[in-house]
């Protein structure tokens, strides 16, 4: 199953350069830091969740890179675009060796299974 994503052709030519230059140079950092280190976790500040998915990742002594942008009214736009890329609404965001696993609660199930090692 694929999410929804409105079609290039169903966006107007004279807007298309706009939407695709939108936030580009700093979704392209995230992807590269993303597809370059094992586990990132993607947050804001003040978020009780991102701490604990550090606090989580720490636990199981594993390193991570956490990009931390903003608070609840500062930097949104940059989180908003992050959200567009991703697909997922809230933070923290996390990636194992690339893949995104979800959230803090979705990083909690997978070690408690024992399954984060697998990814």
């Amino acid at each position: 199953m694929s999410r929804y994503i409105l079609d290039e052709s169903k966006i107007h030519s004279a807007i298309q350069q706009i939407i695709s230059d939108n936030h580009r140079e700093f979704i392209e950092d995230i992807i590269n830091k993303v597809e370059n280190t094992p586990i990132v976790v993607i947050g804001m500040s003040g978020n009780p969740h991102c701490k604990r998915a550090c606090k989580l990742l720490n636990k199981q002594g594993s390193t991570f890179d956490y990009l931390e942008y903003g608070s609840y009214l500062k930097e949104w736009r940059r989180r908003n675009a992050i959200k567009m890329w991703t697909g997922w609404k809230t933070f923290p965001m996390v990636f194992v060796n690339g893949t995104l696993i979800g959230g803090a609660d979705q990083l909690q199930q997978l070690i408690k299974s024992d399954s984060l090692q697998a990814i």
